[in-house]
């Protein structure tokens, strides 16, 4: 197994695995988001594939100047239970790290809490926060001549 940065080209196959691994996708995941993700700091978008080149995990960081955040770990069900994921994650926090980064922050869906023993086994622990979001639309972004 072999862990490189990620491509855009590499978009549909990315997006195939974190459906089957049952990743909950947002409108920011369509190649124009990940494109503006990639601009900021593309190193800290990660994927593992096998010898032959297929992809078979995949994780996306990113860095903001304070604080690390993990986005769409995921590991190919049929591949899952091999380390690949605390490998991605391993691999991940060496990057961040690198860059000055010394915390790291996550968020889990309701319906993935299953991942939670993977993360506390790698070290996160639960903090109790109230999540809030807010999607801008187009027409806002423009009106503020953003």
């Amino acid at each position: 197994m072999n862990i490189r940065s990620f491509s855009l080209e590499q978009w549909e196959e990315v997006v195939t695995l974190w459906r089957r691994a049952g990743i909950q996708l947002s409108r920011s995941d369509t190649p124009a988001g990940i494109q503006k993700k990639l601009e900021r700091d593309p190193q800290l978008f990660l994927i593992a594939e096998t010898e032959e080149g297929r992809i078979i995990g995949a994780v996306m960081g990113s860095y903001d100047g304070r604080r690390g955040w993990i986005n769409h770990l995921a590991v190919d069900p049929d591949c899952q239970g091999q380390d690949l994921g605390t490998r991605l994650l391993q691999e991940l926090e060496q990057r961040l790290a690198g860059l000055g980064c010394d915390k790291i922050n996550l968020l889990i869906e309701p319906e993935n809490g299953v991942v939670q023993a993977f993360y506390e086994k790698q070290g996160f622990n639960r903090d109790e926060l109230i999540f809030m979001e807010k999607w801008i639309t187009p027409a806002q972004t423009s009106a503020k001549g953003v």
